[in-house]
């Protein structure tokens, strides 16, 4: 196992550069997730640290090594890649065996590891199959039984899970999570699923256009995002933005809607009076109050057993504001009925309206 530094890393295309000086640190032993929207620069960085795309500036270290000019097969990292890359006409234990025998391992350490790996993924009754044979989810693990018998020092994971259905990865995320619990190999995954991250991640960086953006905790982004991007794509559902302005005076602090319902400022919220900003209140930190609040008129409810999801709209706005509520109840709202809504002003967020930044 090894940790993972990239420093002041760079790539340009041509005269265009998609990665702009990105730096993160990857704790020996953690399973750290790139997040972002398509295009962002994390599967281009993942391949970098694999050596399949070169360096334009920066360095990329495993363990001790600086690795920009080593070439991936002397990298010790072993990569699944979204598309599993099996070879169709070997059987899943020709596939395990594929890189060691290219390794010239002898026959018994062959063996044992492809023994070991087909045990951990339960891919044991499964050897003697081609992969034309096999779900989606077994030749995801076949994928990533490849990478266990290299016992590499970095696994890398680009978006494993993109090409199945949405119940196996849930499944699926269940046993990568588990596999490195057990394995305890430092890990980078890619993935554009938000939900991916919160749930598999011991670190997770957020990126947008070729920088990062925040890095952190799963729950250290969720309850701190460092600005309106990260807060509005960390979280499901996504968190509500309304746009407001900063009243201050010596009775306290006040964000004033587009409607002119007035709210006290959440307890830590920085800015100046007058300042032009967004307030940022999760569906679940909003609750039903019977006077104050935000009038909101209902517009869509949509059940879902254990929760109650609600699409709701600002009347007296001019933007037309929506507002996405969950409550974790029971309730049968009518649509174009009166709610009013009370945000939980302890988890509430204040963003300056031109820059996204969290004033705090």
């Amino acid at each position: 196992m090894a940790s993972v530094t990239i420093a002041a890393v760079r790539k340009r295309f041509g005269s265009v550069e998609v990665l702009h000086g990105v730096d993160i640190e990857i704790a020996d032993g953690s399973f750290t997730v790139l997040v972002g929207p398509s295009g962002c620069g994390k599967s281009t960085l993942l391949r970098m640290i694999a050596g399949l795309e070169q360096i334009s500036d920066g360095e990329i270290r495993i363990g001790e090594r600086r690795v920009n000019e080593l070439p991936p097969k002397q990298r010790d990292i072993a990569m699944v890649f979204q598309n599993y890359a099996l070879y169709p006409h070997m059987t899943v234990r020709e596939n395990l065996a594929f890189a060691l025998m290219l390794a010239k391992a002898d026959a018994a350490t062959v063996e044992a590891k492809v023994s070991r790996a087909a045990a951990i993924l339960g891919l044991t009754e499964l050897l003697q199959r081609y992969p034309r044979q096999l779900s989606g989810g077994q030749r995801q693990r076949v994928a990533m039984g490849r990478a266990i018998v290299r016992d590499p020092q970095v696994f890398l994971f680009d978006e494993p899970l993109s090409n199945l259905d949405a119940q196996l990865r849930v499944a699926m995320r269940t046993e990568i999570k588990e596999l490195h619990q057990r394995l305890g190999t430092t890990s980078v995954y890619v993935t554009h699923d938000q939900i991916e991250a919160m749930t598999m991640g011991d670190q997770i960086v957020v990126m947008r256009d070729g920088r990062v953006e925040q890095r952190g905790s799963p729950l250290a982004l969720y309850d701190r995002p460092a600005n309106q991007f990260v807060a509005g794509f960390i979280g499901s559902p996504a968190m509500n933005f309304l746009p407001a302005t900063l009243r201050r005076s010596a009775a306290g602090a006040e964000l004033e809607l587009g409607d002119g319902t007035r709210l006290p400022a959440p307890p830590d919220s920085g800015g100046l009076d007058g300042q032009p900003v967004i307030f940022g209140t999760r569906p679940e930190h909003l609750s039903l109050s019977s006077e104050g609040g935000i009038r909101t008129e209902v517009v869509v409810v949509e059940p879902t057993g254990a929760d109650t999801f609600v699409a709701c709209r600002m009347p007296g706005s001019t933007q037309g504001k929506e507002l996405q509520v969950l409550f974790h109840d029971r309730h049968a709202f009518a649509p174009g009925s009166t709610i009013r809504l009370q945000p939980d002003l302890q988890r509430a967020h204040v963003f300056d309206a031109g820059s996204g930044r969290r004033l705090a």
